[in-house]
């Protein structure tokens, strides 16, 4: 009676060791919600959520749009993705990937006199604005979310060089937010670029190049596995 007793609590142990194992195995379920540093090389598979699939060896589901930004109100393209917070889809996420507000920034105010559209992004301290309420949302579904800053130009000319003042505001707020979650981190790109160093950026000097979209899902994907 013994023997057979213990060998239905090996068996069990088998099955419970077994399933662990192959949950232990499944990958990691990723969304990815953004703008255009996000879908940059995506027709050669070599945008930022294809190299953080390779690396990671996860799946990832990119809803990210080019031109995307949160204060965008028309109803049919916004719902289809133009507007960052409408991209978002419930899901059993383990982490949700996220940047954005470049051209909220940029197309909205120009980078200049931008206090208010700042404020409507994201408050000073970090708990109020559209960015802060779609983090709150995907963390509500149980998954953790990395917030991606914006690679910085190499101090040479760019269409957006005016904007970095703005740029850094905002990410410090970010990051003041993420400070506020454990489930939160920010990912910083802002020394991922040297001085000089044009590798990094497209042509444009505004979009990551493969090389640059290379090295920020390298960043994220360590990120995550910190965590």
């Amino acid at each position: 009676m013994r023997n057979y007793a213990a060998q239905i609590i090996a068996a069990a142990l088998l099955v419970l060791c077994s399933a662990a194992a192959s949950h232990a195995k499944d990958p990691l379920r990723i969304l990815v919600l953004g703008d255009s540093f996000m879908t940059s090389h995506a027709q050669s598979k070599q945008a930022v959520p294809n190299h953080l699939e390779k690396t990671l060896g996860a799946y990832v589901k990119s809803r990210a749009i080019t031109g995307a930004r949160y204060r965008y109100f028309l109803p049919i393209t916004g719902a289809l993705g133009l507007n960052i917070s409408k991209q978002y889809r419930d899901g059993p996420w383990d982490w949700v990937v996220i940047n954005g507000g470049g051209n909220d920034l940029w197309m909205g105010c120009g980078c200049s006199k931008c206090e208010r559209r700042m404020n409507q992004l994201i408050s000073a301290d970090g708990t109020g604005g559209d960015i802060p309420t779609l983090v709150a949302k995907a963390r509500r579904s149980g998954a953790k979310v990395a917030y991606v800053g914006y690679l910085r130009s190499p101090g040479m000319w760019s269409p957006i060089e005016h904007c970095k003042a703005e740029g850094d505001t905002l990410e410090a707020r970010i990051a003041i937010m993420a400070k506020r979650d454990h489930g939160v981190i920010f990912v910083s790109l802002a020394d991922m670029v040297p001085t000089g160093d044009k590798s990094f950026h497209a042509a444009d000097m505004i979009h990551p190049s493969i090389k640059g979209s290379r090295a920020a899902a390298a960043r994220i994907a360590k990120a995550l596995k910190s965590r």
